[in-house]
Order: structure tokens, then sequence, then C-alpha cells
């Protein structure tokens, strides 16, 4: 018959097992809704680049766009603006397609006897605006000045 002592010690063994294993779950978990918000923060800030870009109304601010970008979501480096018709001034562009490539996620949770995961590459991020949306803004003043 097993002494109070040993099941006291397989009783702290089992739990110790047991927490490991709960433990990279709910840090699994937690990297994954982090995943899921970040995806969620590049798509809000390609809508609101796009926007700007299309309220401001100049085709060549691809910089500044990044940079209201970046303050959003500072992983954010790489930013491409395709203005429809190609080749178009700021005044004969009907629309303007938004996207960010690029963008990194870098998994904090620990893989027990394992190494840290590497990065992973985020698929793209597109966001459209139209011409009916450039410079109707009576902020646009305010917003471009940025």
């Amino acid at each position: 018959m097993a002494s109070r002592k040993q099941q006291i010690g397989a009783g702290v063994v089992e739990f110790a097992l047991v927490f490991l294993v709960f433990l990279t779950f709910v840090l699994g978990l937690l990297d994954f809704t982090r995943l899921l918000y970040t995806w969620n923060a590049a798509q809000e800030a390609a809508r609101a680049g796009a926007r700007y870009a299309a309220v401001c109304d100049d085709t060549t601010r691809t910089a500044d766009v990044r940079a209201l970008m970046q303050r959003m979501v500072p992983a954010i480096s790489t930013v491409a603006i395709d203005w429809s018709p190609a080749g178009c001034t700021a005044s004969s562009c009907e629309s303007l397609r938004l996207r960010v490539t690029g963008l990194q996620f870098q998994w904090i949770s620990p893989i027990v006897g394992g190494e840290r995961l590497a990065a992973i590459a985020l698929p793209s991020v597109t966001a459209e605006s139209t011409r009916e949306a450039m410079r109707q803004d009576p902020l646009s003043a305010s917003l471009c000045a940025l």
C-alpha cells in the first residue's frame, strides 16, 4: 500500500504534467488571437490609407500613406497604390487600389522543448476607393495636412 507522501508526490507530478499541457494550449490560443488582431488591424490600416490617398487626391504621396498606416500597424513596411486608369493624374483618376504586402507575424508562445517559431508572412491586404470619395469630405484639408 502506498504511503500518503507517495500519493501527494504523484498528485504533484500529475498536476505539473497537466498544467504544462494546459499552459501550452492557453499561450497558443493567445498567440492565435494576436494573429487575428494583427490581420484585422492591417485591414483597417489599409482602408484608412486608401481613404487618405483618395481624399488627398495626390498620386505621389505613397510615403505619407505608408506613414499614416504605420501609426496604426508599425509592422507595415510595403505599400503599393495602383491608380486607375494607369498613368492618370490627380484630377483624372477614377479609383485606386492599395495593397499591403510583406507583413510578418512573430509567434511569441514557446514550444515545449523547441526553439522559438519563425515569423510567418501574412497574405497581402487590399483596400479600394473610388473617385466618388475623392475630395468629398469637408474636413479633407485637415486630413491631408498630416
